[in-house]
């Protein structure tokens, strides 16, 4: 179990960091924002996703706290992006990630928690 909860903390580590700095550095990061209606928040989301993935390693190793809140952070973020992509009218397909992220996150703080 304590091997699992690893993997998967450095899993969602990677998908934040990688996705935060694509978030901060693409335009067609720009272009999904701007089609969500959101394109004001792009930056601070792309900021809050690399300080979340960075929170759950570090927090992992050193301080539950950190890690608690990261992963509650990212896990209320990924529900707002589901919503938005309901709202948006995506496919299914492209939301797939954003629920699973958020699966992940609110599981790794659940067994923080317990």
């Amino acid at each position: 179990m304590v091997l699992m909860i690893l993997l998967l903390t450095i899993l969602n580590t990677l998908a934040f960091i990688i996705y935060g700095v694509l978030c901060l550095t693409t335009d067609s990061m720009m272009n999904e924002f701007e089609r969500y209606g959101l394109l004001k928040f792009r930056t601070l989301t792309g900021y809050l996703e690399v300080l979340g993935g960075l929170g759950c390693i570090v927090g992992y190793y050193f301080n539950n706290y950190l890690n608690l809140a990261a992963c509650l952070g990212l896990a209320l973020l990924m529900t707002a992006g589901v919503i938005i992509r309901v709202r948006v009218g995506d496919p299914f397909i492209q939301t797939i990630p954003a629920i699973a992220l958020g699966v992940i996150n609110y599981y790794l703080f659940y067994k923080k928690v317990t």
